[in-house]
């Protein structure tokens, strides 16, 4: 016994719903023979055979190009992808649906690159550090955010608006509890 030459409308079939599904979505190979018009009883056998590719090597090779076409046809590039976000918010600004507007820019934005997600995740907690940890932390701290955290006025910045300086409690009861 040969291998046949071309496929049969069943194999055929029978590929198809196996790439593609049947009606209600994804089919088994046993569901797919069923649907394809194979036995009920010799099914499942028959959907093994189908996809053996020394038994079937035809069926084989058509569900392969179906299944390129499939993944061709739905390939998701670049330009396709920011092209779609485009449509889908022009089609939202003219049903006047603003958020979703926003949402489809905003996610063409980051599929170009424009936004950069970044999550920390830090472990620990202050009531687990010594006294000496949390001090040095809090003149990291200080010592990293210093350019934004510095926002006192000078006196000579005061002297200048004529604003007298108020006295400042906390640098006081500071330095007390140092000496």
């Amino acid at each position: 016994m040969g291998v046949p030459k071309r496929l049969t409308e069943m194999q055929m079939r029978f590929a198809e719903i196996i790439v593609f599904g049947g009606a209600d979505g994804p089919c088994t190979g046993k569901e797919a023979a069923t649907i394809a018009g194979y036995s009920e009883k010799r099914a499942r056998q028959e959907a093994s055979e189908l996809q053996n590719p020394r038994l079937s090597p035809l069926v084989v090779q058509y569900i392969g190009k179906l299944r390129e076409e499939r993944l061709k046809k739905y390939a998701v590039t670049y330009d396709g992808h920011v092209a779609e976000l485009a449509r889908i918010k022009d089609a939202a600004l003219k049903k006047g649906s603003f958020s979703s507007a926003v949402n489809a820019e905003t996610n063409r934005g980051k599929a170009a690159g424009l936004y950069i997600e970044r999550k920390i995740i830090k472990h620990g907690k202050l009531e687990d550090m010594s006294e000496q940890e949390l001090e040095a932390k809090m003149k990291q701290i200080l010592d990293d955010y210093a350019p934004i955290l510095n926002v006192t006025p000078t006196l000579q910045k005061l002297k200048q608006n004529k604003i007298k300086p108020q006295p400042d409690s906390t640098s006081k009861s500071v330095s007390s509890e140092k000496g």
